[in-house]
């Protein structure tokens, strides 16, 4: 009676102890699935990463560009605005002079 039951219980230890290696195993191969599937993933990630940052780099470029064509008309049109005035000064003064020409004109008539 205790070979049998000891037979038994080894028995069903095997059947166990494979059941538990079938189930482990299945587990590993998933593993590894996943593991390539987060390795291939992480890699597009860094491709799609690379190109935003290149795109970046040029876009960040580019304003640096326009930041200083933008400094360039802001002191084109603060020039532009100091001849303006200038210009207005000298025309108050042509008109002033005209007024006293025609002036001294009518009082020769």
């Amino acid at each position: 009676m205790l070979e049998w039951i000891v037979t038994t219980t080894l028995a069903s230890l095997c059947v166990y102890l494979i059941i538990m290696v079938f189930y482990y195993r299945t587990l590993l191969r998933k593993e590894k699935l996943g593991s390539v599937v987060v390795k291939n993933t992480l890699g597009d990630a860094e491709v799609v990463i690379r190109k935003y940052q290149v795109q970046l780099q040029r876009s960040l470029g580019n304003i640096d560009i326009l930041s200083d064509e933008l400094s360039k008309v802001k002191n084109d049109l603060k020039s532009l605005r100091t001849r303006n005035s200038q210009y207005r000064m000298e025309s108050d003064k042509l008109r002033q002079h005209i007024k006293e020409l025609e002036g001294k004109i009518e009082a020769l008539l």
